[in-house]
């Protein structure tokens, strides 16, 4: 079979299975949230930390409520790290050094999941079980939460509130994550993932030496690491690693993971604001850049220029060959695409426009489909951008969805657009300026140097957590920048999103005209794709055009 059947029958598949379960995963997702009855394992969760359930929050005590659990969520890992020689299962690994502790519980909590250190040399069980994998699951349903609060931002009518941040926790981790995770740990194991508890030990290799291998509950935090969009991997080496990735069906499987939330959540959307159209326009966007982005890569790394990649059929650098150039390409753009970070490659090895690929993938606020929850709410910022836009080229008032778009919820989505990118290329241009910083870098005197930096803070701060793996980023700059990167990129936009939904939610709805725009149909998802587009490229492209471009084009 030629690589480009491959590709295409692997797409093929994906694409078929996430269509079937669109739907019935998506209505699940809005009755989920909507439903007024409360399952006994979650009245037990609102009882242990004197929650009341039925009561409605204002988008401030929301806000506060998200804070409190992700700051409390940081300094419970931190300790953890800190305290790791101290604890069972901990395989005689040291504490985690402050800096690097610092910025790995800045990651999990902030659902990056970036890692400086290597899993299998430097966690124990008990860390990553009771902290690593129990933030997969809490990080990716505080997205969930918030996306769930911005809809309803926009069915609510004059009450201000926007629903109750533990009630929404609590359903997507007991109702949707961890249902999921389960069966999807079974399939992993049963595919050649390893799950055990077992201590390291060492073999003999074929040519004499020795290695040593670490075992441990690896499916369960794989499954987690892949459906929350969260890429930690429990081995250095991630999704390349055979005990975490066995072969080209787990490949799939792990894709499928990583998708099938954040493309069934327009459904859950659609639903929840009564008209699924809504929710197709913002499906058809989200698909339209991911499948370009695919076919794209795929192309990019099949047939790059050069004979030794030609004799090669393809750029194989870095790329497992279990899986191939193919499968390699469409993990790299599912997981930068999405807030995932995991990798089956090493992104720094692929050719300069495939890696300005995976880059662009982060730096449109991976949207499409994104993060679970916040590929969501961050669509649907843009979306209200698009409304904007196309409101100003008619002379009319924008309205989205009957809510008017004015001033104040305006300022609110230039924050959200702006603040990202301000993070991402004043951090980029500091490091850069600093030359005991610039000593991180591998690649120096080249542009490739440049992207690896602009890629490390691009991953940190839209919380997508690849890493290029030319910079080393294990020095205490780079762990206290990135973690603070991360913090800045999560909870900084979470805030304006809940903003901006209480401002809606206190809106009376306005009735819909024949000079209204109709957001459902193509012109719209057009128009939002442009908007998107362009957004993009004037903020990012003169550092693109100094890094992977004239790489790429040189």
């Amino acid at each position: 079979m030629s690589a480009t059947v491959a590709a295409i029958l692997q797409a093929s598949a994906l694409i078929a299975v996430l269509a079937a379960v669109h739907r019935p995963f998506g209505d699940y997702m809005a009755e989920v949230y909507t439903s007024n009855r409360h399952l006994r394992a979650e009245r037990w969760i609102y009882k242990a930390i004197g929650a009341n359930p039925d009561s409605g929050q204002r988008w401030g005590i929301y806000l506060r409520s998200v804070l409190a659990f992700s700051m409390f969520s940081v300094l419970g890992l931190y300790a953890l790290l800190r305290l790791q020689d101290k604890l069972p299962w901990s395989l005689g690994f040291e504490p985690m050094k402050a800096d690097q502790a610092f910025n790995t519980a800045a990651s999990f909590a902030s659902n990056t999941n970036w890692q400086s250190y290597s899993g299998e040399s430097a966690v124990g069980h008990t860390v990553q079980m009771a902290g690593l994998t129990v933030q997969n699951f809490v990080s990716a349903a505080v997205g969930m939460a918030v996306a769930v609060a911005l809809i309803r931002g926009f069915i609510r009518v004059r009450s201000g509130e926007i629903g109750n941040f533990w009630v929404d926790l609590a359903r997507g981790s007991v109702r949707i994550l961890l249902p999921v995770a389960v069966v999807g740990t079974i399939v992993l194991v049963a595919s050649g993932t390893i799950q055990n508890l077992a201590d390291p030990h060492t073999v003999t290799t074929l040519n004499g030496g020795t290695q040593t291998i670490t075992g441990g509950p690896v499916a369960s935090q794989e499954v987690i690491k892949e459906l929350g969009t969260n890429g930690g991997g429990f081995y250095n080496a991630n999704s390349a690693h055979p005990f975490e990735n066995p072969n080209a069906f787990s490949n799939l499987f792990q894709i499928f993971l990583i998708l099938v939330i954040p493309f069934s959540l327009p459904r859950a959307f659609g639903v929840m604001v009564g008209s699924a159209r809504q929710g197709r326009a913002i499906l058809a966007a989200m698909f339209a850049i991911w499948f370009v982005a695919v076919v794209l890569m795929t192309w990019t790394e099949m047939h790059h220029s050069g004979t030794a990649l030609e004799i090669a059929g393809g750029a194989t650098e870095g790329k497992e060959q279990r899986f191939g150039v193919p499968g390699s390409s469409l993990f790299a753009v599912s997981t930068t695409m999405t807030s995932t970070g995991a990798v089956n490659s090493f992104h720094s090895s692929y050719t300069g426009l495939g890696g300005g690929i995976a880059l662009g993938g982060m730096m449109l606020g991976e949207i499409a489909p994104g993060g679970v929850g916040s590929g969501l709410y961050g669509m649907l910022i843009m979306a209200i951008l698009a409304v904007f836009v196309a409101g100003l080229m008619v002379g009319r008032t924008p309205e989205y969805l009957g809510k008017k778009i004015g001033t104040g919820e305006m300022k609110i989505v230039a924050l959200y657009i702006l603040v990202v990118p301000a993070t991402i290329l004043t951090m980029t241009g500091i490091a850069l300026a600093l030359p005991g910083e610039r000593a991180s870098i591998l690649n120096s005197d080249s542009p490739h140097g440049l992207t690896e930096v602009l890629y490390a803070y691009t991953s940190g701060a839209n919380n997508n957590g690849s890493a290029f793996a030319g910079l080393s980023a294990n020095t205490e700059y780079y762990n206290t920048t990135i973690g603070m990167a991360m913090l800045i990129g999560r909870f900084l936009t979470i805030a304006l999103v809940l903003a901006l939904a209480g401002r809606l939610a206190a809106q009376r709805p306005v009735p819909e005209t024949v000079g209204t725009l109709r957001t459902h149909r193509p012109l719209f998802v057009g128009t939002l794709v442009g908007v998107i587009v362009i957004v993009t490229g004037l903020t990012f492209f003169p550092s693109l055009a100094l890094g992977p471009l004239a790489e790429g084009l040189a």
